[in-house]
């Protein structure tokens, strides 16, 4: 879509499904959805101090995947770097029930399993499409407004 960079910060939860359909989205996200808009942040280095993880959330804007209710994702990238740009939050996706179901081996993933990381993937799509539409916007306003060129009637750049 664009050279908009958005990081995405997945649960890392091993306990429950829900975490392993949080990562197994977000690689799909990377590398088959939007290969080269997306970076992984990595959640256990992010907690444990990872200066590069937690700079690029701060600079960059940022998608937690979040596998339950505990939001952990979410938590540790606005405790360590600033507000999140969106939340994806899988048990909504997939039911809590379903998120909350021990893990299963990846090599016995059943294909409807893969239906579920298809859709939390297109889910993280929706949100970095509206992030990096939201940028562009604002990066057209500001053009407009610094170009002097507003007829200050219904000009979306708020300059009136």
């Amino acid at each position: 879509m664009s050279d908009i960079k958005i990081g995405v910060v997945s649960c890392s939860g091993e306990e429950c499904f829900g975490g392993t359909i949080s990562r197994l989205a977000t690689r799909k996200v990377l590398e088959d959805l939007r290969l080269g808009e997306a970076v992984t942040i990595c959640l256990p280095l992010f907690i444990a101090g990872g200066e590069e993880e937690r700079n690029f959330a701060k600079v960059y804007p940022t998608v937690a995947v979040d596998g339950c209710s505990k939001l952990c994702a979410m938590r540790a990238t606005e405790k360590y770097s600033g507000k999140v740009n969106a939340v994806v939050k899988v048990d909504e996706i997939i039911g809590k029930e379903k998120a909350l179901e021990k893990v299963v081996s990846l090599r016995e993933l059943p294909s409807d399993y893969m239906e579920l990381v298809d859709k939390v993937a297109q889910e993280i799509c929706k949100e970095m499409d509206k992030i990096s539409s939201d940028i562009l916007k604002k990066q057209a306003e500001e053009e407009l407004k610094n170009s002097g060129e507003c007829s200050g009637g219904c000009c979306c750049c708020g300059c009136k």
